[in-house]
This record gives C-alpha cells, structure tokens and sequence, in this order.
C-alpha cells in the first residue's frame, strides 16, 4: 500500500435509491440509468490510479458494485450512521492501515481527473485538509493526513451549507486548509441537461 490513498463514497445502482432530486424529474429508473453513467465516467477518468477503495452503500451492494472495480482496488461497505460517521470511519479506518494522506470523493461530480486527485495529494503536503469546492455549496472532495472527526459533526449535509460548516470547523481547529478548483456536481435535471451537452 502506498502512503496516499483514494476511497470514493458510492451507491448500490440501484432504482428509487440514487439521483432522488434526478428522478423527481426523470422518473426513477431513468435517474438510475443517469447515475451508472456519471460513476462510469468518474471511474473511467480515475482508471490508471491503483490504490483505490470503493466505499459503497448499503454494505451488501458488493457484487453491484465489483463490476465498477479495477484489478488492484478494493470494495469496502461504508457502515452505518449519517454521512458525516461514514466518513470519519473511512479516514479512521485508511489512517490505521498505514495511509498517510487519504482523499475522499464522491459520484456526484463526473468532471473529476486523477490531476485533481493529484492535486489533492500535493496539497497535503503543507496542508493539514484539502477541499473540493462544489458550486452548489458542497465539496466534491475532502483530503486529509491524520483524522479529525470533528469535520464531520454537525454539518448540514445534502444542503448548500456543508462547504460553509466544513470550513468554519477547519478555522476552529486551527488546521490549514487548501481549496481545490471549483467543480459542478450533477443533482438536479439541469446539471443533467449541462452534462450531456458537454459529453
């Protein structure tokens, strides 16, 4: 294992579960069918990293997921609890088998490179948290190199507030931060729109 490791957070394909404010437009299964497309082009774009873990949801979507994995990356269920355990676990869990700068990223951002992850990694080596800023007020990406569960804790996840509370609590803890360039995430039929007409 390398000291710097990528785990991207992911969902069971599974309808009615993914894309939900996509699916409000879309219909369910159409929505799914979106999000197999945008993991595919993450993953696709992130093809020539090796130390990869996908983290997945729930934890015995693993067969759904593997067919996602490259030869030398690792399936992990994520466990339980809100967004915020689920990644202070992930860290937790990467620091503890020896990682010394670990990057989180999850599935909602296609436009993401292995030069972002890149990036990311440089980042932490003078800085204590790397962040992807997202436009819609998230971050696509979160690197860190020890844990802080503090982080994670009272923030208002899935709201244009979680880059704002994220960063209020890295002022707090005193740690030096780094922002990554900003990246649009694809939630809403709009981003979809945008996306394919990118593609």
């Amino acid at each position: 294992m390398s000291d710097q490791k990528l785990i991207v957070f992911l969902k069971a394909p599974r309808p009615g579960t993914v894309k939900t404010r996509l699916a409000a437009a879309l219909g369910a299964a159409e929505a799914c069918v979106a999000y197999r497309h945008l993991v595919e082009t993450l993953l696709r774009q992130l093809a020539s990293l090796e130390d990869v873990e996908l983290r997945f949801t729930p934890d015995g979507a693993g067969s759904e997921i593997k067919p996602w994995a490259q030869p030398t990356w690792r399936l992990t269920g994520q466990g339980d609890g809100d967004l915020g355990s689920r990644l202070d676990r992930a860290f937790r869990q990467a620091f503890g088998e020896g990682a010394k700068r670990v990057a989180v990223v999850g599935s909602d951002c296609p436009e993401v490179r292995t030069t972002d992850i890149e990036a990311a990694w440089r980042a932490l080596l003078s800085h204590d948290v790397a962040i992807g800023p997202a436009i819609d007020g998230g971050y696509w990406l979160i690197g860190l190199r020890r844990p802080h569960p503090e982080l994670f804790e009272h923030v208002r996840w899935s709201t244009n507030h979680v880059m704002q509370d994220t960063l209020e609590r890295c002022r707090a803890a005193g740690l030096g931060t780094c922002l990554l360039r900003e990246l649009a995430d694809v939630d809403t039929e709009e981003d979809w729109r945008r996306f394919l007409a990118k593609a």
